[in-house]
């Protein structure tokens, strides 16, 4: 049987009851008592709390480590701000996604957050800069939290006052208690909220700290799935993967101009003379929204159509579910970027085919603190 890794905060959510399963060759809550439902909503009303810790965290240090991260990804590095954060991709040569993460940076470094399934493949990618003298270092350490909600803001500020004064994807440092706290003014549930790194000998006690404020709920990744998917957040593995470029993942708003053709630092990370072009001319493909008509979902590898009967496929749903928030079903599939807001597609569903509607993305429109 296979072993899966457990976070710090495994008893925790045992001890609230959670449905336990494996995510990513962890074992990780799903869901709570509250269920999947009300912990969605009471997310986008109050405030919940997610554990991430199963996200890798790496510290890159070294001469001219912004320049040297340029290679590998397709953000603008050396025009980050230090204190800000920013989105950016891992590409490989033929212009697919590695991976998506986050930047952060710290001043004397660079902190990145990767995806769970992909930590150690990434951190194998990165170790690629160690040639020009950048020092790759995995955080072994500490546990990763992500506070989400309207209330989010009120409920940290009891524990961590500084942490109002922070703008979206904004960084910063604090004590809480004896320990350092890496803080970020971001998430990926479309809502205002922060992600916590903490030494996991405290993160136990953090946590506990949080989940007795009175707007505070435990959330499960069941949860986190539809909040990201209302907010038309990609998720790595299913609307993105080694196979789709970034325009059509649409994630182009990812690559600056300094980065595209004619930019000052056009170029120069792996598939560039791919992507780039890409950008330039549109994609033939595009990540679309989709509302399904009545309360059934489609969900991911369901076939996608140009007509009731016959017609040609399209592409297949790469997210689905319901969407708490709107009220219904919704999904996300890559398709012929001609496809606009209003058409009618169909999906193949038991062997009937159900209309779909071409829907702008978002489903649920973010509220950051700008």
């Amino acid at each position: 049987m296979a072993e899966f890794r457990r976070t710090k905060l495994y008893d925790l959510h045992v001890a609230r009851g959670a449905k336990m399963v494996p995510f990513a060759g962890w074992d990780m809550p799903v869901q709570y008592p509250m269920g999947v439902l009300n912990e969605h909503l009471h997310t986008r009303a109050h405030a919940g709390l997610f554990d991430v810790s199963h996200m890798g965290q790496v510290i890159l240090r070294g001469p001219d480590v912004a320049e040297a991260l340029e290679t590998l990804v397709s953000a603008d590095i050396l025009g980050l701000a230090q204190g800000r954060q920013r989105y950016g991709l891992f590409t490989n040569a033929e212009g697919g996604i590695l991976d998506d993460l986050m930047i952060a940076n710290k001043g004397d470094h660079l902190f990145l957050v990767v995806n769970a399934a992909c930590a150690e493949q990434d951190i194998a990618h990165l170790r690629q800069l160690e040639r020009a003298g950048i020092s790759v270092e995995p955080v072994t350490d500490r546990g990763l939290l992500a506070l989400q909600g309207p209330e989010a803001e009120a409920v940290l500020a009891r524990l961590v006052p500084g942490a109002p004064a922070m703008k979206f994807m904004d960084v910063a440092e604090f004590d809480w208690q004896g320990a350092t706290l890496w803080v970020s003014r971001s998430g990926y549930t479309g809502e205002d909220g922060f992600e916590i790194s903490i030494p996991e000998a405290q993160v136990v006690a953090f946590a506990e700290a949080l989940l007795v404020q009175p707007e505070v709920a435990p959330i499960g990744l069941g949860a986190r799935d539809s909040l990201r998917l209302e907010a038309g957040m990609p998720l790595y593995g299913h609307d993105m993967d080694a196979s789709t470029h970034p325009g059509e993942a649409g994630l182009g708003w990812s690559i600056p101009k300094a980065r595209r053709m004619g930019g000052v630092r056009a170029g120069g990370f792996p598939g560039a003379e791919v992507i780039l072009p890409e950008l330039a001319e549109g994609s033939a493909r595009s990540r679309l929204g989709l509302r399904p008509e009545g309360r059934a979902p489609i969900r991911e590898g369901v076939a996608i159509f140009d007509a009731p009967e016959g017609g040609a496929a399209l592409g297949t749903v790469c997210s689905g579910g319901f969407g708490p928030s709107v009220g219904g079903p919704v999904a996300m599939a890559i398709l012929p970027a001609g496809l606009t807001p209003g058409a009618t597609v169909w999906a193949e569903l038991r062997g009937k085919r159900l209309p779909v509607t071409i829907t702008p993305l978002p489903f649920h429109q973010p509220s950051y603190r700008r």
